[in-house]
């Protein structure tokens, strides 16, 4: 027996960032969107915890106990008194280290996927607690959608969006790692305000206007991103001048989000990102998707 759940990547359409907090975390005013990106986490019977990987980078994936898919199947089975005996398999399709919450993704999959092969039971609200102790974007990956994060990212409040967004990722060849693209952005920033999400850009989401949401897309950690990687600046130039309405930084980075009209414009810019040799791939994908599914 096993049970294998789907679960969605995401961007930050919005990423308003406020000065460090005693506890190390900022304050964010975080409107993600979940693309149509996923990673299949499957979980059976085992002897005792494993994780295997299979995919794009799969290498770079940590196979003990750090990787957050293994530390949700730990969680789940401290609260309800029983071994974490299982085999944890994803297969990767979200680029590793890229600033789409792809191991944030595999935590929630695999929370889901230990509550269904289980049958623990578990509420929406006891599975969202837990994703909240393992991570700041775990908790959007287990709702998709759309959301406003707020607190550190793990407060959700679901918003309402109007249609389709067809986007490009482009795949940079290299990561980053969020704690320093936040010391970073600590560096430059020193007087960060307190972060509040834009009014024009919900407005947008609700309306479905990708004209609207292009006008508004920001990501306060894009600067910094940039600054500890710059070579993503010809990337955001090449996927710019191919046509799409708005480049950025997509979360910590350091892929690219590039929003676009149509899909026939996103194969276009796409294509171009390929041919340009700015980064490793580019991939085409839609928003909203659904959060964390048992298949």
């Amino acid at each position: 027996m096993s049970v294998t759940v789907r679960v969605p990547a995401k961007v930050n359409v919005q990423l308003a960032v406020g000065p460090a907090r005693p506890d190390g975390f900022h304050d964010l005013a975080n409107v993600f969107l979940a693309v149509g990106l996923y990673d299949e986490v499957t979980v059976a019977p085992a002897d005792e915890l494993r994780v295997t990987c299979s995919g794009p980078d799969a290498a770079q994936v940590p196979l003990d106990r750090t990787n957050l898919a293994a530390r949700a199947a730990l969680a789940l089975a401290e609260r309800h008194g029983r071994p974490a005996d299982v085999h944890v398999h994803i297969a990767k399709d979200i680029p590793v280290a890229g600033g789409m919450a792809g191991g944030s993704a595999d935590a929630a999959g695999a929370l889901l996927a230990c509550d269904a092969l289980w049958g623990t039971g578990a509420s929406r609200d006891e599975l969202l607690d837990i994703c909240a102790e393992l991570g700041s974007d775990v908790p959007f990956s287990l709702v998709g959608g759309a959301a406003l994060g707020t607190g550190r990212g793990e407060q959700l409040q679901e918003l309402a969006v109007g249609g389709d967004f067809h986007w490009v990722f482009a795949v940079a060849d290299g990561g980053l790692s969020t704690p320093a693209v936040y010391r970073e952005f600590d560096r430059l920033t020193p007087d960060a305000p307190a972060p509040e999400a834009s009014p024009a850009l919900l407005e947008a989401l609700r309306t479905g206007d990708a004209t609207a949401l292009a006008a508004a897309l920001s990501n306060d950690l894009q600067a910094a991103a940039l600054s500890l990687f710059p070579a993503l600046a010809d990337t955001l130039k090449a996927g710019t001048e191919a046509g799409a309405l708005a480049a950025l930084v997509s979360g910590s980075g350091p892929t690219t989000a590039f929003l676009v009209k149509d899909a026939d414009a996103a194969e276009r810019v796409a294509a171009a990102l390929r041919a340009s040799g700015t980064c490793r791939t580019a991939r085409a994908a839609t928003s909203p998707a659904p959060g964390a599914r048992v298949r």
